[in-house]
């Protein structure tokens, strides 16, 4: 599965945070991608293997809620042609444009294909590609004759209410370093 593959699969979970709720997650609906990335990590072969204390532990720590400033279902992913650096018609029935004179980081991005949606809900970029890329990496390492030390992985729910990181127990998580993979500048 590549990337693309992946984090287009990822997107069609709804992950919208509840910021009026008690629970974490905040909704089932994360639950339910937690259970899928377990599905595909298990998928992968990952499992909790023990290596040499020498090597240092490092952890990859994403986000698998959206924001519920805006729809988060029924998410119609496309991938564009290579941007020109012009307006991008999301949706011509409703009259929803991306435009660089809005967005003008778009102007950073001519030459390359870009994902999108319709204009009418969340792709769930934010960080549903920090997952998909995550997941990648650790597929690319169980599938590499390279030899590395461990990798922990973590998706956390209710980020984008804050509360993502509330009961994430470092301890247990075991990595000496960790680096979130959220968002950012192409190649950041």
């Amino acid at each position: 599965m590549t990337v693309v593959e992946r984090f287009l699969k990822l997107v069609s979970y709804p992950t919208t945070s509840d910021e009026a709720s008690e629970t974490c997650p905040s909704t089932a609906r994360q639950l339910a991608l937690a259970q899928e990335l377990v599905r595909q990590m298990q998928d992968m072969g990952i499992a909790d293997a023990h290596v040499d204390k020498d090597l240092p532990v490092y952890g990859l720590i994403a986000h698998m809620d959206t924001s519920p400033d805006a729809p988060g279902e029924n998410i119609r992913a496309r991938i564009t042609e290579p941007y020109d650096g012009g307006d991008i018609v999301l949706n011509e029935e409703k009259h929803i444009m991306l435009s660089p004179k809005e967005y003008p980081q778009l102007k950073n991005s001519v030459g390359k294909r870009l994902i999108v949606t319709d204009g009418t809900t969340l792709l769930g970029a934010d960080d549903k590609a920090g997952v998909a890329e995550i997941l990648s990496a650790a597929q690319l390492l169980l599938t590499s004759e390279k030899p590395h030390g461990t990798v922990k992985l973590a998706f956390t729910p209710d980020e984008e209410i804050g509360r993502g990181a509330d009961r994430f127990d470092v301890k247990g998580f075991g990595a000496d370093y960790a680096y979130t993979v959220d968002g950012g500048a192409l190649g950041e």
